[in-house]
């Protein structure tokens, strides 16, 4: 007795691989939120606290109130699309771009690295923000990064030291004066930031 008809289909083997999205995937997002595209991974970003925003206002005010009366650039602040490659943008929560660099701001957006980015960090994107980020503003040549720490209520300063990461070069709590390596002369009381919060 013949064997019952086989049907075999010849199935080309299966390939892993990963979709990584672009710049222009990015803009057809859905309007009305906030979005970041990170190694080509798109991660919507949650809409901030209260705490989150004042803490926010304290930086922007203090690193705005230098920088125009030094002459020393733009402080900008989220949301604001930061294009750093076609599978890279991000939105830090505020940026500073040096005068001699004013030409990566765009009326869109910032097409390049600021020369310093400010990431508050939220239970939901510690993680995100601290790694991922962290090295995507490492990789595309970010000068100095500090990330603000509102459940500890300190600010870590990580900066270009000779190689391509952003090594942490001091980490201030309250009771502590920050000082930057991107804006000379530049100092903050930490208790300053976290007042009122």
């Amino acid at each position: 007795m013949d064997a019952p008809d086989e049907v075999r289909e010849a199935v080309p083997p299966y390939d892993s691989y990963e979709v990584r999205l672009t710049y222009d995937d990015y803009c057809r997002a859905p309007e009305g939120l906030r979005y970041e595209l990170v190694e080509g991974d798109l991660r919507m970003v949650p809409s901030p606290n209260v705490s989150h925003q004042r803490i926010s206002g304290h930086l922007e005010k203090a690193l705005r109130d230098w920088v125009d009366r030094h002459g020393l650039g733009e402080v900008l602040d989220a949301p604001l699309d930061v294009v750093l490659s076609q599978h890279n943008v991000v939105q830090p929560d505020i940026l500073y771009v040096s005068r001699h660099r004013l030409g990566i701001i765009t009326k869109a957006n910032i097409w390049g690295p600021p020369d310093l980015v400010v990431e508050i960090l939220s239970p939901s994107t510690a993680n995100w923000e601290r790694t991922a980020k962290r090295a995507v503003y490492a990789k595309y040549g970010v000068q100095e990064l500090w990330i603000v720490d509102p459940e500890a209520r300190s600010i870590e300063v990580a900066a270009r030291q000779g190689g391509a990461d952003l090594v942490t070069r001091q980490v201030y709590p309250e009771g502590t004066t920050l000082e930057s390596q991107v804006l000379p002369g530049f100092a903050l009381a930490i208790d300053d930031v976290f007042r009122q919060v």
